[in-house]
């Protein structure tokens, strides 16, 4: 069946690439190359800025974090990969990689097909498991009525004073919202990965993620930004907001890069802050 399957590589996710053609890809890119485009070439085209190809370069397989990074942005499709390699002139890689490619690429499509028309109502809302029942002080214990939110706050321990400042501007003020904050909502006893994902997909509408230098050194921010991205590939649902509250001394996250900001450093808008991030938060 799969043969039979025309593939359009524009409707197709730069993601459908498996670890064997990522590996051969980083093998013809990574190395510095004098005569033919290397990574840092391609990585430019794909509108890293110098500071972030800087920063790659301390990576081990640089080029394998910077398509990781890539695949997360609205336009990060198979076409637009192939494209960019070719206006580097490596048609030799497009070449001789050509037969993974497609074949990713149908077994990509054969995926797609296979998955069910129509699913069993079910609660989407609902812990799937025991260790989903009962994580947040306002939980029903059995489950039955799980709390919801208008927000997650993404955030490490040293940003935890604007996480304060949050709450009262949103929380305590007509907007009414209810935010899922870590530290003040879960209880303690649980899987943080687990329960951050629960929290992330089945009990909050958004999730803010509040930016700072400490933050990149995070790994729970890490995995919760990257796993509140893969639930809204292109951010389609304006389901991820990145706050940033400080001058910061690191490069901004690429990943990140082509979602709007609520920036707070800027004193001349400083004063919509709040309005900003409040309206976009009370959103259906």
């Amino acid at each position: 069946m799969a043969s039979k399957l025309s593939i359009n590589h524009e409707e197709i996710p730069v993601t459908a690439l498996n670890c064997n053609f990522r590996k051969k890809l980083g093998l013809y890119l990574n190395p510095q190359n004098t005569v033919a485009a290397d990574w840092r070439t391609v990585a430019e085209m794909m509108d890293y800025t110098y500071l972030e190809i800087k920063n790659f370069e301390k990576r081990d397989y640089p080029f394998e974090k910077v398509l990781t990074e890539w695949e997360t942005r609205p336009d990060a499709t198979v076409a637009n990969l192939l494209s960019i390699l070719e206006k580097a002139e490596r048609k030799d890689v497009i070449s001789d990689l050509k037969e993974i490619i497609d074949d990713d690429c149908r077994k990509y499509l054969e995926r797609q097909l296979r998955k069910p028309v129509q699913v069993p109502v079910v609660d989407s809302c609902g812990p799937r498991t025991k260790e989903r029942e009962g994580i947040t002080l306002y939980d029903d214990p059995l489950g039955l009525t799980p709390e919801t939110f208008d927000a997650f706050i993404c955030y490490c321990q040293n940003d935890f004073q604007f996480v304060h400042e949050m709450i009262k501007q949103l929380e305590q003020t007509d907007y009414n919202l209810k935010l899922c904050v870590f530290d003040r909502d879960v209880l303690p006893g649980t899987c943080v990965w687990t329960i951050a994902s629960e929290l992330i997909e089945k009990r909050c509408k958004r999730m803010v993620v509040v930016i700072s230098d400490d933050y990149l050194d995070s790994d729970a921010c890490d995995f919760q930004t990257k796993f509140a991205l893969s639930l809204c590939p292109g951010a389609r649902s304006k389901r991820l907001i990145p706050v940033v509250y400080k001058t910061m001394k690191k490069p901004f996250p690429s990943i990140l890069r082509f979602l709007t900001i609520c920036d707070y450093t800027r004193p001349c808008t400083q004063v919509w802050f709040w309005t900003r991030l409040g309206k976009a938060l009370s959103l259906p």
